[in-house]
């Protein structure tokens, strides 16, 4: 998780200092990522907030973004139904789309060991994204507007990283083409709901493609 926890760190720092820069306390935007522990939610959440969005926007928003982990949980459902409530409980907190990447081979969360080697690695990245979310409030608060650093660009080198190594087959190669080439078109056409349309039609492609071959 090391690689991938210092992958992060502009987006950290990202988050950090725009929560400061929009009106929030120090600890308002500690607590953020303390208690939501999700890079790209807790940015939306912080924007629409700042422009007095309506609460119904910010939870249906925050629903939308957050809604892929619904699918990773049904991912590992298999493998952790078996575990104590504390378990599932914990890994399912500590359960970020970096842990997911890391959680694809056959035997992860099968042993005690390997429960304990998860638990290392989701805590080790939820106690660098604090710490890097810290230090972004330190910069936030003594530095200019950090938001001109382009250092959102940190979330799409991150998701590429994660993506590029799980293109094994037909089928997720045609889902990430689709929804690469839908999000920037929705994009283009300023579409609300770009992304959300983009991601369904991506699943919906892999599905069909993943059919046809099965079939021939």
């Amino acid at each position: 998780m090391l690689p991938l926890s210092l992958a992060v760190l502009p987006w950290g720092i990202l988050f950090g200092s725009l929560a400061v820069q929009r009106g929030f306390s120090w600890l308002e935007a500690q607590l953020f990522s303390g208690i939501i522990f999700g890079g790209a939610v807790q940015i939306v959440t912080v924007e629409l907030i700042a422009d007095n969005a309506s609460m119904l926007t910010v939870l249906f928003s925050a629903f939308i973004i957050s809604s892929r982990h619904f699918l990773y949980g049904l991912t590992l459902r298999e493998r952790l139904s078996p575990q104590p409530l504390r378990w599932r409980l914990g890994l399912g907190f500590l359960l970020t789309d970096e842990l997911f990447a890391l959680s694809g081979d056959r035997r992860a969360y099968q042993s005690r060991f390997r429960l304990y080697y998860a638990l290392g690695a989701g805590g080790s990245f939820y106690l660098a994204w604090n710490l890097w979310t810290f230090i972004g409030i330190v910069a936030g608060a003594s530095l200019p507007d950090l938001t001109q650093l382009g250092l959102d660009f940190a979330i799409a080198a991150t998701f590429i990283a994660l993506v590029v190594p799980e293109i094994k087959t037909l089928a997720t190669l045609v889902s990430v083409l689709v929804a690469a080439i839908g999000g920037i078109l929705f994009s283009l056409w300023q579409w609300e709901l770009g992304l959300v349309c983009a991601a369904m039609l991506a699943m919906f492609s892999g599905y069909l493609c993943a059919k046809i071959q099965r079939s021939s």
